[in-house]
């Protein structure tokens, strides 16, 4: 049923990716021309309305989000370094002319008006009430009603904060860590770690090159037996960019000056109003509660590490002195292969990237009733790429692209996540512009003598990404700011988690998971010790995520200038995750991309969205992952409309009640 195959003419407007530095400047100035040509004619409006006024400047946005994403995203795909830079600054230009916009006095105005007219506001519909809502909200929170000269300022600040927010991200994605080790230093892990990896010559003998990219870092703290060599590798990782920390804490205080001049005492409070926690104080009550519960949990997970390790001490010869930070990962995987006899590398042997990408497109084709047919030689940003068409099932109706960037390469974005490229709507004339989504990932490579081997966890983060690039293919809006996952923050990843648990469904499994060698399907009893072994370690993975909740909201909810970023962080770590930094100098808050990438006083929405997720899949998935109706529902209630409607109303239709959190504690193993 999957991976349909297409010669034909690609269907759609096919974007461009291969632009020259010199292309990258042209459009970006090109497009600051023509928005400010469309302001400046809605701002002479002498009698403003809704189609004189918001319908211009909403339609603008429209047409320009494609090639605005485009120029900005090939920075964090592109293997020219030129373009790159082209890229990012072409970036930080965009930021600052939307700030500038803004802060356009006149344009607010004929925007106010609109607002305070209530005869025209009444005759809108649902969307383009919000629209309205929304531009009026946005000027307001940039600073309108304040005085000339504190406008000024606050573009200031707005402007620095963006090029250091910009900066940060690209100084993450180009600056990899790396460590070299011999190969009695790497010792537990497995074979294929080894094969195709660089190497080097120092002192004589010959050692193997690992990087902080993710395919190499997470399975060393995973499975190296040596404890200096996870802390040398751990250390690697938390002492890169280390020009990040001033950026950091010139941005924390930069965001507190501008809440603070807006009227909001901090930077959470201001943020959150466009949240569906609404308010610090929910926030904060949500982490602390969930906090106390999970600790019983996590003090009988820790006294299993603490007498993992003491026996490895003692078994060496060496005085046990406590758990660290480089421990985490490999107890916690001991305990899981011990408890469950699970190994990553037991594992993966029935998860080839090929079925596994085979199986999950085949489960959301039969969930959202859809077709995808792969592009044969489409233009790409690299040959790794694949373009992907999606159609309604029946393959009458065309509905939009995707591509798959899966793959690790040098200075590519180094994490897992969905880009927007383009919104799909239909301009007055009837024609269409159809969404473009492009998923960016850096799951392990094949190997010389393997094909590309996943981890379970793998799967769960294909499972996920893919569920943001169905958000955005399956939307339907009318105005291209409320399109796909322009949802609130709190709620975004809500749709992508409920799906993750099709990786835990041995039903689903079943359907894939082969051998990459035999063909043989996975053995029910692995997919009986995978399941069996989901909450092993909650109590302590859940604290994680509650402490890089609390570290946001302990940097953002304060009214102290100068709060500390760097010592907040190991602090806080100590503290909450139970785990020590030793003697340590390091500055993991350096690589924390979320803080300056649009999660600031946003990161407990995980944990938040994951309550609705757990919610939405027992009441409606659990009993029938195939249902077409609840499907159906899915497709129409939660992913259609995107952000034009408040996610509340999402949930509460798609459930046909309010939301609770029964369903996530019983989830994690807690009544």
């Amino acid at each position: 049923m999957t991976a349909h195959m297409s010669t034909a003419p690609v269907k759609g407007t096919v974007l461009n990716f291969n632009l020259s530095p010199a292309e990258i400047h042209r459009t970006t100035d090109r497009l600051i021309a023509e928005s400010t040509a469309v302001q400046d004619r809605v701002a002479a409006e002498s009698r403003p309305t809704f189609e004189s006024v918001i319908v211009p400047l909403a339609t603008c946005e429209n047409e320009q989000s494609a090639e605005y994403n485009v120029v900005t995203f090939v920075q964090s795909v592109s293997t020219d370094k030129e373009v790159r830079d082209a890229s990012t600054a072409a970036e930080e230009k965009l930021r600052e002319f939307e700030i500038e916009s803004q802060m356009r006095e006149d344009v607010y105005k004929v925007v106010r008006a609109v607002f305070d007219n209530a005869s025209e506001m009444d005759k809108l519909g649902a969307e383009d009430r919000r629209l309205v809502e929304k531009m009026e909200l946005g000027y307001r929170r940039n600073g309108l009603a304040l005085d000339k000269d504190k406008r000024e300022q606050l573009g200031v600040k707005q402007k620095r904060l963006s090029e250091l927010e910009v900066r940060f991200s690209r100084n993450i994605n180009e600056n990899d860590g790396a460590e070299a080790f011999t190969r009695e230093e790497l010792v537990g892990l497995p074979d294929d770690f080894f094969e195709g990896r660089q190497t080097k010559i120092e002192d004589g003998v010959e050692k193997f090159v690992v990087t902080t990219k993710y395919p190499d870092l997470v399975p060393l703290l995973k499975k190296a037996k040596n404890e200096t060599t996870r802390r040398r590798m751990l250390y690697a990782d938390e002492t890169r960019c280390p020009e990040n920390i001033a950026l950091m804490q010139e941005a924390v205080r930069l965001r507190l000056e501008i809440a603070q001049m807006l009227g909001y005492k901090t930077h959470a409070e201001f943020k959150l109003e466009l949240s569906m926690a609404k308010a610090p104080a929910t926030v904060l009550d949500f982490e602390d509660d969930l906090r106390q519960r999970l600790e019983p949990l996590a003090d009988r997970e820790l006294k299993e590490i603490e007498a993992l390790k003491r026996a490895d001490k003692e078994a060496a010869g060496e005085p046990y002195e406590g758990l660290f930070s480089w421990d985490f990962r490999y107890y916690s995987a001991m305990v899981l292969e011990r408890k469950h006899q699970i190994s990553d590398d037991e594992v993966k042997q029935y998860f080839s990237m090929q079925s596994v990408l085979r199986g999950v497109l085949d489960i959301y084709e039969r969930m959202l009733s859809l077709k995808f047919v792969r592009v044969e030689n489409a233009p790409v940003w690299h040959p790794d790429v694949e373009l992907y068409e999606v159609w309604e099932a029946d393959g009458t109706t065309f509905t939009g692209h995707f591509y798959l960037d899966l793959y690790p390469r040098e200075s590519k974005y180094s994490h897992a996540a969905a880009f927007p490229i383009r919104s799909g709507f239909t301009r007055a004339d009837g024609t269409k512009e159809y969404p473009v989504t492009a998923m960016v990932t850096n799951f392990p490579k094949p190997t010389p003598t393997t094909p590309a081997l996943q981890k379970h966890d793998d799967v769960i983060t294909l499972l996920h990404e893919f569920g943001h690039v169905m958000h955005g293919i399956c939307s339907r809006t009318k105005w291209a700011r409320f399109h796909g996952t322009s949802t609130e923050g709190d709620f975004v990843e809500c749709p992508s988690q409920m799906l993750e648990n099709w990786g835990w469904e041995p039903s689903a499994l079943q359907k894939f998971a082969v051998h990459y060698q035999t063909g043989e399907p996975i053995p029910t009893d692995l997919i009986k010790r995978l399941v069996a072994a989901k909450n092993e370690g909650a109590g302590l993975f859940n604290l994680r995520q509650i402490f890089f909740g609390l570290y946001d909201m302990s940097i953002h909810h304060t009214t102290d200038p100068n709060v500390d970023v760097k010592q907040n962080f190991l602090r806080m770590r100590e503290q909450i995750t139970h785990f020590s930094n030793d003697s340590n100098d390091t500055w993991g808050m350096a690589c924390f991309g979320h803080m300056l990438g649009g999660y600031d006083a946003g990161y407990f929405g995980y944990l938040w969205s994951l309550v609705y997720a757990s919610d939405l899949f027992e009441s409606r998935f659990k009993h029938d992952l195939e249902s077409a109706k609840a499907g159906a529902d899915y497709r129409h209630e939660i992913l259609l409309p995107g952000g034009s409607r408040d996610s509340m109303i999402s949930l509460e239709r798609f459930l046909g009640r309010k939301p609770n959190n029964k369903a996530f504690l019983r989830s994690i193993g807690l009544n």
